[in-house]
């Protein structure tokens, strides 16, 4: 798409838009590229902060890991905008192609599994997408009880935003493949994970709402998906009714309304 200052203007506030500018003549992008429509980048702020960007389909999609809870994108995300409008980066992605297209199937294999063994979200993520089974609730629960550990591991509560999206972005591999049981069980250990750890959290409120809502909307969605048999249906409503009671409750407004939309759209 055609990407100027104008449509930057549009999907951030003045001051943030500013923000972003003085960003990007500052030299605070460390890193940028592209991969078709996709833009990966790393802006220096407070911490060293990832900005994805999807510009397909004549839309601009953005997420940044920092806590920003304000209106609009925030000024990490306008900051590798303004670059891309003013330079766009080199699209990699024939590149790679070609480099695939001359290697063996040994090679290719040899270096997928190398990848894999170094990186364990990227080795889930790859599990979900072409493997046979997910990992269970508790698997999951203790990965998220780990993130809330470091983040606490200096001081008594979190004062960030919790990047959550390796997640939702395992859940969304699941339901790709129309695997909604496993998607759900991820939704399902994010929702009971953070709500489990409220007393720890003392900033970034929003952020975390936000990933508690989703959690629950998409865990309604893949619940649904599933088509389960009555049985199977009580306990994953059963799942939010226990979470709905425990205490002190401070989301049971939330885990109720997912509750009724599960029971009304069944």
């Amino acid at each position: 798409m055609n990407l100027d200052n104008a449509k930057i203007r549009e999907i951030c506030t003045d001051a943030v838009f500013e923000r972003g500018l003085d960003y990007r003549d500052e030299g605070r992008i460390q890193r940028i590229g592209r991969f078709d429509d996709v833009i990966t980048a790393a802006v220096r702020g407070s911490s060293l902060y990832d900005v994805t960007v999807n510009l397909g389909e004549g839309s601009i999609d953005a997420r940044c890991t920092c806590p920003y809870e304000g209106a609009g994108e925030c000024k990490h995300v306008v900051a590798v905008l303004l670059d891309i409008a003013a330079d766009p980066p080199q699209d990699e992605s024939e590149r790679v192609d070609r480099v695939i297209g001359d290697l063996s199937s040994d090679d290719l294999r040899a270096f997928v599994r190398d990848a894999l063994a170094e990186n364990p979200d990227l080795r889930e993520q790859f599990l979900a997408r072409f493997g046979d089974g997910g990992k269970s609730v508790e698997a999951y629960r203790n990965e998220i009880e780990g993130l809330f550990d470091q983040h606490t591991a200096n001081y008594p509560v979190v004062t960030d935003a919790i990047d959550f999206s390796h997640f939702f972005e395992l859940a969304e591999q699941y339901r790709e493949r129309k695997r909604y049981r496993a998607a759900a069980t991820v939704y399902r250990a994010l929702f009971e994970g953070i709500d489990d750890n409220h007393a720890r959290i003392d900033a970034a409120y929003d952020h975390y709402a936000k990933a508690l809502r989703s959690a629950l909307d998409g865990y309604v969605d893949c619940v649904l998906a599933a088509d389960p048999s009555d049985g199977e249906f009580e306990q994953y409503a059963g799942a939010l009714e226990a979470q709905a009671m425990s205490e002190p409750p401070v989301n049971e407004e939330q885990f109720r309304r997912a509750l009724d939309a599960l029971e009304n759209r069944r």
